[in-house]
This record gives C-alpha cells, sequence and structure tokens, in this order.
C-alpha cells in the first residue's frame, strides 16, 4: 500500500514540476509587449468568415497574460458584409482596431496604441 502511495505522490511531483515548467518557458518566448508596441494584423479579405474566431483567439491570447499587444483588423478587400462585422467587432472588444490596407502603415508608426475604437474607417 506505502509503494502505491509513494508512487502516486512522485506522479503528482512529477506532473506538477512539468506544468510549472511548461508555463516558465511559456513566459519566456511568449511575445510579450507593450500594447501600441506590439501588433497583431488580421489581414480580412471577402465576407470574413474567420475573422471573428481569429480575433477570439488573439483576445484569449491578450487576455491570459501571455502577450500584450493590440489587435489590428486590415481591410485588404473586405465585402459589405465582412465590413460590418469588422466594425461592430472594433465597436465590441476593446482595443481592436480596424483600418484599410493602405492606412495600416501610419497606424503601425504611431508611437502610442490606438485609442479604443480609434480605428480608422
Amino acid at each position: 500500500m506505502q509503494i502505491v502511495l509513494e508512487a502516486a505522490l512522485a506522479l503528482l511531483i512529477v506532473f506538477g514540476l512539468l506544468g510549472l515548467g511548461w508555463l516558465l518557458f511559456g513566459k519566456l518566448v511568449a511575445p510579450v509587449g507593450e500594447e501600441g508596441r506590439v501588433f497583431a494584423v488580421i489581414p480580412a479579405r471577402g465576407d470574413a468568415e474567420t475573422l471573428e474566431h481569429d480575433v477570439q483567439g488573439l483576445l484569449w491570447l491578450r487576455g491570459s497574460d501571455l502577450a500584450a499587444f493590440t489587435v489590428v483588423i486590415a481591410d485588404y478587400g473586405l465585402s459589405d458584409q465582412g465590413r460590418i462585422l469588422a466594425l461592430l467587432l472594433q465597436r465590441r472588444e476593446p482595443g481592436l482596431c480596424y483600418c484599410r490596407s493602405e492606412d495600416l502603415p501610419a497606424l503601425l508608426s504611431r508611437p502610442s496604441a490606438p485609442e479604443e475604437g480609434g480605428g480608422q474607417r
């Protein structure tokens, strides 16, 4: 019986150390930055079928403190439906910007983060 308890304890310790190592390694390699200095650009086209999923994934990453960045939806030929979706997402999610592809270089060269909802149309 004591052998089973020792084996279980050893497994718990091993998994605990692996989990701790995984978290520490994740902090070392995660793209941590400051909002306004690091950008995640989503080039959106057409009806933007996967746009909401892409945005939610990036917001999860940002919300889990693995990274700090500004999410930018760049319009590379969105349809009216896709543009409406992008603007709705911008209105719903703080720290999300929408801009046309030709305005992207100016947005990325700003010295500070775009204001909330401050994307260009």
